[in-house]
């Protein structure tokens, strides 16, 4: 039995290294799975399920809250948002246009993207931001019309890893 246990993870290691690096695309739209999207209309339903006969969970009303897509089937995309609460929409009432939601009380958006430099305002939580472009720690964004850097961790709608020029 210990022979054998050391094979499945021999193997399991071989499979974990091999995957490694290796993203899921959807089914449709061959996109990237997960990844983030907004909404584009003013009220948007989350079902159940992939069809208008399913029933409605949710109803955002918010234009523009950062969604993550974690799922495609037809014309629909199931999402999550920054609770991980979600559900099917149709693909029409989403956009490819990037936002993102601070998750603090009171986050900083800076002139530069270090924290040295000149506070320019500060985002409450919830308040939606447009993502113009990313670095390792830092993004940059549009709020109202202040633009700013502020540190990934304080914001949703972008992967900790993601990099935009």
């Amino acid at each position: 039995m210990i022979i054998i246990g050391k094979y499945i993870v021999i193997i399991l290691t071989f499979f974990c290294a091999a995957t490694a690096g290796a993203q899921e695309r959807g089914s449709v739209t061959k996109l990237p799975i997960p990844r983030f999207v907004s909404m584009k209309a003013v009220e948007g339903f989350a079902r159940r399920g992939p069809s208008k006969s399913h029933r409605i969970d949710w109803v955002y009303k918010h234009r523009n809250m950062p969604l993550m897509v974690t799922g495609e089937y037809g014309h629909w995309r199931r999402v999550q948002d920054i609770d991980g609460q979600g559900g099917w929409m149709h693909f029409r009432l989403l956009s490819g246009t990037r936002t993102v939601t601070f998750k603090g009380e009171k986050n900083p958006l800076h002139r530069r993207s270090n924290e040295g430099s000149e506070i320019l305002v500060f985002a409450e939580k919830g308040v939606i931001g447009k993502l113009e472009k990313c670095t390792k720690d830092w993004c940059k964004v549009y709020v109202s019309k202040e633009k700013g850097w502020v540190l990934k961790v304080d914001i949703w709608g972008v992967g900790i890893n993601e990099l935009r020029n």
